[in-house]
């Protein structure tokens, strides 16, 4: 009986212990810098939002936090260091969905297991812009689609697995082209390569194409997501010429090391979320053409689950791989 006792007390003893650790450290978060790992080249949306947000908490709490690009196999690199990183805080993915909602299904083998990351905030989402060369002499997605099926033409993306790499092989399938993936390594060198002519055109992400369009540079066709671009509401979408399944958004996300504490996992993400609700920050998302979601939890993951299901059906019937 007292040896029970004892036991017992022990036991509620380490409980408290551990309650009571965890609850300092979901108190006094954040108490030193906190890096937040961008998956891509810098300039790209992903980054100019993360370092937006990261001045924001900086001015609340009075702590650094710094953005450090780690781009490379298509996002994984940057995840794999946040997926092996402490489960404290101090270390946080910032990226697009492709992580877990594409990456899975075209490479052989991944650096971390699913589980070994947790999303944090889904942001946003937007849509993509279908853009070419003038020297194409196309003016609409039915004059491209007209001699994409009819010869090849390259087609630039932000790197393989990225959202355009995706895209390119959608319309293959579904609209029968002949479009010829050549990935670089992010956005901003893949809008250029479209400028210089180097290949005939790109769907990429619209705050970097859209300068182009209106320098004359680029030609835009159409942007993909459901509705119109608050940017530019003059460019059709996708459905509106007549491709509904050509239809295709990225979604924002910054995620933890899979076993984060949760209530540490609901004070971050509850201090992104309020910093997000800012005007200054609405404004800015209204400017990298994303429309606000602010997602956590539970509706976080049935969102990246719900998204990795369908990427996956188009996938498999394009037989999309990466080495």
């Amino acid at each position: 009986m007292h040896t029970s006792f004892l036991r017992a007390l022990l036991v509620g003893s380490l409980s408290l212990l551990v309650n009571s650790a965890t609850m300092a450290q979901n108190a006094t978060w954040p108490s030193k810098p906190v890096k937040f790992v961008n998956s891509w080249p810098a300039g790209g949306p992903s980054d100019v939002l993360a370092r937006a947000v990261g001045d924001v908490l900086q001015k609340q709490f009075g702590q650094a936090f710094v953005v450090d690009n780690k781009p490379g196999a298509a996002g994984s690199v940057g995840a794999d260091l946040v997926a092996k990183s402490m489960p404290d805080g101090y270390s946080l993915l910032w990226g697009i969905d492709t992580t877990h909602t594409i990456n899975p299904h075209i490479y052989k083998s991944m650096p971390f297991k699913e589980a070994d990351l947790k999303p944090l905030v889904v942001i946003s989402n937007s849509g993509l812009l279908l853009g070419v060369h003038p020297s194409t002499g196309y003016k609409t997605v039915k004059d491209f689609m007209q001699a994409a099926r009819e010869r090849s033409l390259n087609f630039s993306s932000g790197g393989n697995g990225s959202p355009g790499h995706l895209w390119v092989n959608m319309s293959n399938v579904s609209a029968a082209t002949r479009l010829v993936h050549v990935p670089y390594r992010g956005n901003s060198p893949a809008v250029m390569a479209v400028v210089s002519g180097e290949v005939e055109g790109g769907t990429l992400a619209t705050p970097g194409m859209l300068p182009q369009v209106k320098g004359g540079k680029v030609t835009a066709l159409a942007v993909t997501s459901r509705k119109r671009s608050r940017l530019a509401p003059e460019i059709p979408t996708v459905a509106e010429a007549g491709f509904k399944d050509l239809e295709s958004e990225v979604l924002y996300v910054v995620m933890a090391p899979g076993n984060t504490p949760e209530p540490l996992m609901q004070t971050m993400a509850k201090a992104i979320t309020d910093a997000l609700l800012r005007p200054e920050l609405q404004a800015r998302l209204n400017d990298l053409d994303m429309a606000y979601e602010g997602l956590t939890g539970t509706a976080a993951n049935a969102r990246l689950k719900k998204l990795s299901d369908q990427y996956g059906r188009v996938i498999r019937a394009t037989g999309m791989k990466v080495d």
